[in-house]
């Protein structure tokens, strides 16, 4: 989603406001990379990609707190859910173990 806001962005990038329309794109883009990097690396359960997962849901709930009031209202309540969803699926029992930090986790058996 992020990207797709990066691109749509890039084509309304006018000559009045340049430099903030490029930059803003090249941070969606770079932002958006990131979290399929994260993605990815939740998918195979790599421990790195916790934190930055739980990050950007808080972020995400501060974003839904901002678009409270007025007529985004539906707005901030579809990502209020959405990112406290998905911290409950993180903090579960079952993800907290898969996607813990522990290198003997990787080492082969002691025969």
């Amino acid at each position: 989603m992020v990207v797709v806001l990066g691109f749509a962005e890039a084509f309304t990038i006018d000559r009045t406001r340049l430099v903030l329309g490029l930059t803003t794109t090249l941070f969606l883009l770079a932002y958006g990379a990131g979290l399929l990097l994260v993605a990815r690396g939740l998918s195979r359960a790599s421990s790195w990609s916790r934190g930055p997962a739980v990050f950007t849901q808080l972020i995400q709930v501060l974003m839904a707190y901002s678009f409270w009031g007025g007529s985004t209202k539906a707005v901030s309540v579809v990502l209020a859910i959405a990112a406290i969803g998905v911290l409950v699926a993180i903090f579960q029992k079952a993800s907290t173990e898969v996607l813990r930090d522990d290198p003997s986790r990787d080492q082969p058996p002691v025969l």
